[in-house]
């Protein structure tokens, strides 16, 4: 079984070693321990699989506990109806809040527009007063 060292792993995903040690501390990896007092980190194709899923799940935008309890929920395939309707449960709830995002910022948008314009207005009359009054 092939294995990987943290600096293969940070450079196969384009990540920092620190990224990667802090993804062990939040218990999504667990890696075993070789060398000299144990220094040296050696991760399996499980681990790889492990950072793969958690580094798309960022991407997504899921937080470190719900990928978690997600790549957790892969370790036992008993039930894949029951992992998946959660996972459609998560992703939902993701959509939900990043179109609620959206349309607050659509809203801020319109009303920094609203501000701009009026800004312009302001300034074109101040303009135009100065041109008749010199």
């Amino acid at each position: 079984m092939p294995t990987y060292t943290i600096t293969e792993l940070a450079r196969e995903f384009d990540i920092t070693p620190r990224a990667i040690r802090f993804y062990e501390d939040q218990g999504l990896l667990a890696p075993s321990r070789e060398g000299a007092g144990g220094r040296n980190r050696v991760y399996t194709p499980r681990d790889r699989t492990r950072l793969k899923l958690t580094l798309r799940g960022k991407r997504i935008g899921l937080s470190l506990s719900e990928i978690k309890s997600l790549v957790d929920m892969y370790e036992s395939p008993k039930d894949t109806e029951a992992q998946m309707n959660r996972f459609l449960g998560v992703l939902s709830q993701h959509r939900e809040t990043l179109e609620q995002q959206r349309e607050d910022i659509d809203m801020s948008l319109q009303e920094i527009a609203t501000h701009e314009e009026e800004c312009r207005r302001l300034l074109a009359a101040l303009a135009e007063k100065q041109t008749t009054a010199g």
